[in-house]
């Protein structure tokens, strides 16, 4: 949502808020980092998917 992207269309849109999204990131990165070999395979993936996908929209937008 702080990157512009829209949940349900009926909501008003959110401002896009980089620097916020890239806090959001971190906390996500280190809670990757905590939580190595206490979640399962599944959960590990979902996370690490979740991450990349992520980090790459945060660069796209940056990059413009």
């Amino acid at each position: 949502m702080l990157m512009g992207e829209q949940l349900d269309p009926q909501q008003p849109a959110m401002p896009v808020n980089l620097p916020q999204a890239k806090e959001i990131i971190d906390l996500l990165s280190v809670l990757d980092v905590k939580t190595k070999g206490n979640l399962t395979t599944e959960e590990q993936t979902v996370l690490r998917d979740m991450l990349y996908a992520l980090r790459m929209k945060y660069v796209s937008l940056t990059s413009k």
